[in-house]
């Protein structure tokens, strides 16, 4: 750098090395103001569909999501166990936190999440209610109740156990309550994961673990042709707040590794 008692100017040395970081300079600027300017566009509301319960990590992900950005409304809504992505279809949700698996082509599959142990929703009159917990072959002494689609019957009510022994069919229910009555009621049992076990927790029914089952496994679903902003920036809070990436093939909505049970 050449100094005067007048001036301050770069040395040819100096202006060849800014000449050769300008690029460097300009793109990251650019990637800070574009995302500064997105950041802003994230207004008015986003639409969120649950099953179940609506606890733990999507609230956790909701309030982080309201706080970056509070020119977006946020609406939660209860969407049936029988129907998890009818209201997707018909855009009355943006996006749906829905039981895994998730084989809907026209659908697109994100982050998955909160992983949680079985239980199993029985009537206190039931033999095995004084049990302290269950091992998946005890499945095979009463039906199990179930949601549809029909595909999930095999995830959320398995038809026989890992040693093969068959596990009769209960009832299909439409929503959670429905499982829970039916299950008070003798008609089945119904398997839960234990914090939708713990926030349902009624006199007429115990909750039992179970060990030798797929933990329940959460997925935030939206539908392609209404990637939003928002819709995006829900999705990357989920994957922050929840402590999980993308699966490498999250976007590939026949993505089924995970069997859960209620949410």
């Amino acid at each position: 750098m050449d100094r005067t008692s007048r001036r301050v100017s770069l040395t040819p040395l100096g202006e060849e090395f800014r000449r050769s970081l300008r690029p460097a300079y300009d793109s990251l600027r650019a990637t800070v103001e574009s995302a500064r300017t997105a950041a802003r566009g994230i207004e008015g509301r986003l639409t969120i569909g649950f099953q179940g319960t609506a606890d733990g990590p999507i609230m956790r992900a909701i309030d982080v999501f309201q706080a970056r950005h509070p020119g977006c409304h946020t609406e939660i809504v209860e969407i049936p166990l029988c129907d998890p992505f009818g209201a997707l279809r018909s855009g009355a949700v943006d996006v749906a936190v829905t039981l895994l698996p998730v084989a809907e082509p026209d659908l697109v599959l994100g982050p998955v999440f909160a992983a949680q142990r079985q239980t199993l929703a029985l009537s206190v009159r039931h033999p095995l209610a004084a049990r302290s917990g269950l091992t998946a072959e005890d499945l095979a002494a009463l039906p199990l109740i179930a949601p549809a689609p029909a595909y999930w019957r095999e995830a959320h009510a398995p038809t026989i156990t890992p040693e093969g022994r068959p596990i009769p069919a209960g009832p299909s229910v439409s929503t959670l309550q429905e499982g829970l009555t039916l299950a008070a009621a003798g008609r089945g049992g119904m398997l839960l994961c234990r914090p939708t076990a713990d926030y349902h927790g009624r006199r007429d029914i115990t909750f039992l673990p179970v060990t030798g089952l797929p933990d329940s496994v959460l997925g935030l679903v939206h539908h392609p042709s209404r990637g939003t902003a928002r819709i995006r920036a829900f999705r990357t809070t989920v994957t922050e707040t929840t402590n999980t990436g993308d699966p490498a093939n999250a976007d590939d909505p026949t993505n089924t590794e995970a069997g859960a049970c209620m949410p």
